[in-house]
């Protein structure tokens, strides 16, 4: 007898915890069944109904903060309430495990809540429910980058109290993976919501701490809310990084600007500095290189803006851009006319056609892409490593339109680097004095800034050589406009007292 009672414990302590399983099912409201349900069948339609499915996970919370007890397991979507009782709770350990295929590689992702969670009510000796909601989809929790997260997985926990923060003890997640993560492209992050009605929210690591094991990252986080982990892009760079690049990029557009706006009046007043094609062709250079920089300082600030306006931004820093390049090819061609040819070169309307060719063609095609395909232009995110603190401008989104000025940019650069190298055999050849030579290398440096051949940096952006090429790109370029003034100005000057001289003699 004394062997056969613990046998007959077993059976009758399954039936009971079946009744009450059974019974809890039945006392769950059917409002709440019916919208883990619904979600979890809109977030297999995928992201088209993100907002239904944003809406319908706030109404499934408030119906699950009311759920003494109630779990939900769909394709997409997990739920899980939890009684605790202050006085008693010595923490809580939660697991889950899915399948993925083709692998039949097993992912999970856990949370362990220490006894810490319930520290600030514990006085109150009361019941709390710890609602939590695994969610396996991108769509709900969308930032204004479009974001990735590992797996697609989203970890949810909330207390019926209130907010939870500044736990003494965190929270630890885990996620578990294939991947190679590490530091460079993965950080723990939780959702912060909007503040307005057309914000859905944004990733923040404030609070997060991030540590890394073979095959698995674990999340240390002081509150609780919905946590993940944000996948950084390849070849970001440190917010750090990004924060001095754009510093150097302002001031130095800036310091362009201004110098080339102080020429171009200069050179409307003193209409005797326009007197030949090739200083009016320098002049157009400048122009477009002003138009370039002050849609690119532009670009920033008003990404902040309306769409249309950050689109109209977008399609002026385009054309500026390609305007600037046509110009240096134009620099090219006529500097190339006046090395080969012996004998003096008259072109009918030159100076028009080279307008055409460099303002004409650059602004047309812009204008077509605006009014026929106008979301080629628009919000361009720019990642740095830390994926909650990129930078908004207004450029192109558009990667085959992207593709297509790398092409043109490429086919001038190489045509305006063919070019200078038939400067440099040519100076190579004459045999002059040292400081004569001296004088023909400050000639090539100011053909390279006129050239553009600096730009061509932005094809060696990769590996190694990203960071370096990013910070030499910048400051060159940024500064071309004040290199070319103060190369044209002092060429003035030194003609002006050879002239002087020339007239005391």
């Amino acid at each position: 007898m004394a062997t056969t009672t613990p046998l007959l414990i077993v059976p009758i302590l399954c039936l009971t915890a079946s009744i009450l399983w059974v019974r809890g099912l039945e006392e769950a409201p059917e409002e709440t069944e019916s919208d883990a349900e619904i979600l979890d069948e809109e977030l297999q339609q995928g992201c088209s109904r993100a907002p239904q499915a944003r809406d319908r996970l706030k109404q499934l919370e408030n119906n699950l903060a009311r759920q003494e007890r109630y779990n939900f397991t769909g394709s997409m979507i997990e739920t899980y309430v939890f009684k605790l009782t202050t006085e008693h709770f010595r923490g809580l350990n939660l697991s889950s495990k899915t399948d993925m295929e083709p692998r039949g590689r097993r992912f999970r992702h856990a949370m362990n809540f220490p006894v810490e969670l319930v520290e600030g009510i514990r006085a109150r000796q009361v019941q709390q429910e710890l609602v939590c909601i695994y969610i396996h989809s991108p769509c709900i929790f969308q930032d204004a980058h479009n974001s990735s997260v590992l797996n697609d997985d989203i970890l949810g926990a909330f207390l019926l109290s209130g907010h939870v923060a500044g736990l003494s003890r965190p929270v630890e997640i885990k996620f578990w993976h294939d991947m190679e993560l590490d530091a460079s492209n993965a950080t723990c992050v939780f959702w912060q919501p909007g503040d307005g009605t057309n914000s859905t929210g944004s990733w923040s690591r404030e609070g997060c701490e991030t540590m890394y094991g073979e095959g698995i990252i674990i999340c240390y986080c002081n509150h609780l809310t919905y946590f993940a982990v944000l996948l950084i892009p390849a070849g970001a760079l440190s917010p750090a990084q990004l924060a001095s690049l754009t510093h150097i990029s302002t001031v130095g557009c800036s310091l362009s600007a201004v110098a080339i706006l102080c020429t171009l009046l200069l050179g409307c007043f003193f209409r005797r500095w326009l007197k030949d094609n090739t200083t009016r062709i320098h002049m157009h250079l400048l122009a477009a290189l002003l138009l370039l920089n002050c849609t690119f300082l532009l670009s920033t600030p008003l990404a902040a803006g309306s769409e249309g306006l950050c689109q109209a931004t977008a399609a002026l820093l385009h054309a500026g851009l390609l305007c600037a390049l046509a110009w240096m090819a134009a620099e090219a061609f006529h500097l190339l006319l006046l090395l080969v040819k012996v004998y003096n070169i008259y072109i009918q309307h030159y100076l028009l056609k080279l307008c055409l060719f460099a303002w004409g063609l650059p602004m047309l095609a812009v204008a077509a892409v605006f009014v026929f395909k106008r979301d080629t232009y628009g919000y361009h995110n720019i990642s740095s490593s830390e994926g909650y603190r990129n930078m908004t401008m207004c450029w192109l989104t558009s990667q085959p339109a992207h593709y297509a000025t790398l092409c043109c940019a490429g086919l001038i650069l190489l045509f305006n680097t063919l070019v200078l190298g038939r400067v440099l055999i040519i100076l190579w050849k004459i045999q002059r004095q040292k400081e004569q030579a001296r004088k023909d290398w400050v000639t090539v440096l100011v053909l390279t800034c006129l050239l553009g051949t600096t730009w061509g940096l932005a094809f060696f952006s990769f590996g190694v050589l990203l960071v370096p090429q990013l910070y030499l790109f910048t400051i060159l370029n940024s500064l071309q406009g004040l290199f070319i003034c103060i190369w044209y100005i002092t060429l003035h000057r030194q003609s002006k007292l050879g002239s002087i001289n020339n007239t005391s003699r």
